[in-house]
C-alpha cells in the first residue's frame, strides 16, 4: 500500500473557507476518482508560528499503477482549481511513502 501524504499551511485569513471547501469539494473530487482506497486528514499541532495552519491530507492507494493513474489522469485539474481559488494564500509539499 502506498500513502501519498500533502501537506498544506493555509494563510489564517483563509483557513476557516480553505478548510470547508477541502471536506466539502476537493477530498471528495479526489476519492470519486475511485483511485485511493481511503483517506485521512489531520492538523498540524506541533509547528512554529508562521501565520498559517498546517494540515495532512493523506490518500491510501493500493500500488503504484493506481497512484500513477491519479496523477496521470486526474490531478493537474483538481490541483488547477485549488490554486484557481487560493494562489498565494498556501504553500504545499508533497510526498510518497510506501508501507514496508
Amino acid at each position: 500500500m502506498l500513502l501519498y501524504n500533502v501537506t498544506y499551511n493555509i494563510e489564517n485569513d483563509a483557513h476557516d473557507e480553505w478548510l470547508r471547501w477541502m471536506k466539502d469539494t476537493h477530498v471528495p473530487q479526489v476519492m470519486a476518482t475511485e483511485l485511493p482506497i481511503g483517506n485521512r486528514v489531520f492538523r498540524l499541532l506541533t509547528e512554529i508560528d508562521n501565520g498559517g495552519v498546517t494540515y495532512s491530507f493523506q490518500y491510501f492507494f493500493a500500488d503504484m499503477e493506481d497512484y500513477e493513474s491519479y496523477q496521470n489522469e486526474y490531478a493537474p485539474r483538481i490541483r488547477a482549481e485549488m490554486d484557481r481559488r487560493y494562489r498565494n494564500k498556501y504553500v504545499v509539499f508533497r510526498t510518497l511513502l510506501e508501507e514496508v
